[in-house]
């Protein structure tokens, strides 16, 4: 039985065949903060798994297990994660994919956010890295721009509705705005475009599952391709600019 002297944080998070990606060092980083973890496995043909259970062990884990893959319909997928965390009782829901952390400050930052009482939502900036140490930043990469909701506070009385899209859904209902809301300024590391390789896999699945740009853009999905793009060297704990 979780303590309620103080709000717990639930990661909340989709994996498929991540074993030699970027969710140890992931993983590695969140148990530092999180309470309980809420994993969907879709259908992974690795050990992504076992990984999960060996890098939380010691935090309370609900793993569900996919037997066939869901994410050419991602809105059901991400229901199915949203339908999963929630079923659980959380408190706080942190919503991160297995190539995404945060910088180093947010480990002891981030219950400063769920101990007040005013905000129910916190959007932060996401940067997309093209190597290990910078980020891309031109007229189609510039995700940092703006805020993504990333941690919410779960209200059950709430009526969460979901943007019924089978790609580019977004990973919370879309009516969370209607929630008090706030912005942060811990930002996120976007690493699935840090490898050559993972671009091209992605270039490929994502002209597999949208060949016509009916839920994204062509130009966006070709610029994966660009064999010069436009990059930044990141600063930790500074302002970028």
């Amino acid at each position: 039985m979780m303590d309620r002297q103080q709000p717990h944080l639930t990661l909340s998070m989709v994996v498929r065949n991540e074993g030699d990606r970027y969710l140890s060092e992931a993983l590695k980083r969140h148990r530092t903060y999180i309470d309980a973890a809420v994993i969907i496995d879709d259908a992974s043909t690795d050990r992504t798994p076992e990984l999960c259970m060996e890098l939380l062990e010691g935090i309370p884990l609900k793993l569900v297990r996919n037997r066939v893959p869901m994410f050419a319909n991602e809105i059901e997928l991400r229901k199915k994660q949203w339908e999963e965390t929630v079923a659980t009782g959380p408190d706080w829901i942190l919503n991160l994919d297995a190539d995404e952390w945060f910088e180093d400050r947010f480990a002891s930052g981030v219950h400063s956010l769920m101990l007040q009482s005013e905000m129910a939502l916190y959007s932060f900036r996401m940067y997309d890295f093209w190597t290990r140490t910078a980020y891309r930043e031109d007229d189609l990469w510039q995700m940092h721009a703006g805020y993504r909701p990333l941690l919410l506070r779960y209200q059950p009385e709430f009526d969460y509705a979901w943007q019924e899209t089978a790609q580019h859904c977004g990973r919370y209902p879309e009516n969370i705005y209607n929630l008090p809301n706030a912005i942060s300024d811990f930002r996120v590391k976007h690493m699935g475009w840090s490898d050559p390789l993972d671009r091209i896999a992605k270039f490929r699945r994502y002209m597999s599952y949208d060949p016509e740009g009916k839920f994204g853009s062509l130009q966006h999905y070709y610029s994966i391709l660009d064999d010069r793009p436009r990059l930044f060297e990141w600063r930790e704990d500074t302002e970028q600019p």
